[in-house]
């Protein structure tokens, strides 16, 4: 196990900046997802850890050597492609044990460690079946395998999930994550599927254009936001103009239009001042619709009427028109939903809003 160290890595290409400059530290053993829309940037910053492409600019670190003129097969790494790259006409065996050939790994060790690595992945008697006859998700086991068997310092995974459906994708997320952990790997996992990388993560790294938005634990990045990107990307939010009235070091004042004043905790509403034009941040689960004559609470609280109803399963996600806002509220079916053109009183909690400095 190493920890990886990015140091004002930069990456062109004949002019264009795919990374802008980026400072990161992945901790020895840890599960670091680097997320984001296509074009962010972030298989462009895996692909340069693993000696795929040379930064423009910067340093990379691995463990404490720095690797920027280590070639990729001098690196000890483990890398796991979204086509799992098996030799089909290799047995599962040969393909698993193929990285030890090159390491001067005797015959008995070999055999050794491919076996432990298949009990590990729980595939234990596929060893001379060949790709073909396995599934896609015995195939992505195997491509695991072959990636770990080596002892890597670093595991390197690009979309590794995404060719599977959606059952066997939430399956294997919980497969991977179990044998990251039981082997104490340091992990950098590539997706923009936001539900995987918030359950499999210690550290989130969010990425838009090529530039990091924001790093953090995943409870904290959906819960803190710290830009309307990072807000708007992970989960589904309401985003709304509001004026902050007043704020000092304890709260912060934001008239919100329709929505009425709403006080904010000052964790909540860091960089926002008087008379700032800001965003208001509220999550769409964080909205609960209430029959129309439900007595006031604590909560705050607006009038709305249900305009478009979107069922799926176990909640519903609901369009409020608030006044001049369209709100999405997204509930738990407890008992009968509301239909469209229902009036409703959409209630929520201050301390599950953030407010952000207007942007531009």
């Amino acid at each position: 196990m190493s920890s990886v160290s990015l140091r004002n890595i930069v990456k062109r290409f004949a002019g264009l900046t795919a990374v802008h400059p980026m400072f990161l530290d992945i901790p020895e053993g840890s599960f670091v997802t680097l997320l984001g829309p296509s074009g962010c940037g972030k298989t462009t910053t895996l692909r340069m850890i693993a000696g795929l492409l040379d930064p423009t600019e910067g340093e990379i670190s691995i463990g404490e050597q720095l690797v920027n003129n280590i070639p990729m097969h001098k690196r000890n790494l483990g890398i796991v492609f979204q086509n799992y790259a098996l030799f089909p006409h290799k047995t599962i065996y040969d393909n698993v044990a193929f990285g030890l050939k090159y390491r001067n790994v005797s015959n008995a060790e070999i055999k050794r460690r491919v076996e432990d690595v298949l009990e590990l992945v729980q595939l234990p008697d596929v060893g001379r079946r060949y790709p073909n006859q396995l599934s896609g998700g015995q195939q992505q086991r195997i491509a695991l395998a072959r990636a770990i068997v080596i002892k890597p310092d670093v595991l390197l995974l690009d979309e590794p999930l995404s060719a599977l459906d959606a059952n066997l994708r939430e399956n294997m997320r919980i497969e991977l994550k179990r044998i990251q952990e039981k082997t104490g790997i340091t992990t950098v996992f590539v997706t923009h599927d936001q539900s995987e990388a918030l359950a499999m993560s210690d550290k989130l790294v969010v990425m838009s254009e090529g530039r990091i938005e924001q790093i953090g634990a995943p409870k904290d990045v959906y819960d803190n936001p710290e830009s309307t990107f990072v807000a708007d990307f992970l989960g589904t939010s309401n985003i709304l103009d509001v004026l902050c009235e007043n704020a000092d070091e304890t709260d912060a004042r934001i008239n919100a239009g329709h929505l009425g004043s709403v006080s904010l905790p000052r964790e909540k509403a860091r960089d926002v001042v008087a008379g700032m034009v800001a965003k208001l941040v509220i999550r769409a689960e964080k909205l609960c619709l209430v029959a129309a004559d439900t007595p006031l609470d604590n909560r705050v609280s607006v009038e709305g009427v249900v305009e478009t109803v979107d069922y799926q399963g176990q909640a519903v996600r609901y369009f409020v028109r608030a006044g001049n806002q369209q709100l999405q509220a997204l509930n738990m079916i407890e008992n009968q939903p509301f239909n469209a053109g229902d009036a409703v009183s959409v209630r929520f909690k201050a301390q599950d809003c953030v407010a952000l400095k207007g942007e531009g």
